[in-house]
């Protein structure tokens, strides 16, 4: 390879050694969360669909964990942000970084395609638009892409935090 060329191999590692290095500042901000809250939980990386994903488990059964998910995750969705700002702060770069506590996220996705599965059968059968109730951008996110994988399309329309996804028929 001559100087100033790069592969899409080496930008392609490049991008993972970036993700990894948002996932380490990321577990270190998490780990002194949680030394400060004095709950006990292991923390997990990874890379998904290109963005880091962090996890706290706990082999406890995460019942202390959950004080850190929140009603509806909204502790979850705040310390997600707290994270990626403690991401910027030391990378400069803005982070798309996954936060997940106690498997909180992983069930919840599974709940949300199964919804966008049903909704994307209710839109065909009917031939009529399915609309849904208002959902966090995570949540639009699953939905959108369940029922693409049924082969329909959606949209999100409405205004935050009342912006909601609508399965439209083929």
């Amino acid at each position: 390879m001559t100087e100033g060329t790069t592969s899409a191999a080496t930008e392609g590692g490049d991008t993972l050694t970036r993700l990894e290095q948002e996932g380490e500042i990321a577990a270190d901000y998490l780990e002194g969360l949680l030394d400060i809250a004095d709950l006990d939980g292991d923390i997990d990386m990874d890379v998904e669909a290109d963005r880091a994903a962090v996890s706290i488990i706990s082999d406890a059964g995460g019942r202390d964990l959950q004080k850190l998910v929140g009603r509806d995750g909204e502790v979850l969705e705040a310390l997600q942000e707290l994270t990626r700002l403690a991401v910027h702060r030391e990378t400069g770069d803005r982070s798309r970084l996954m936060l997940d506590i106690a498997g909180y996220r992983a069930k919840k996705r599974a709940e949300l395609s199964e919804l966008g599965a049903k909704a994307a059968a209710e839109a065909k059968s009917s031939g009529e638009p399915v609309k849904l109730k208002p959902m966090t951008p995570f949540e639009r996110k699953v939905v959108h892409d369940a029922v693409k994988a049924a082969g329909l399309r959606s949209e999100s329309e409405g205004e935050e935090p009342q912006r909601f996804v609508v399965v439209l028929p083929a």
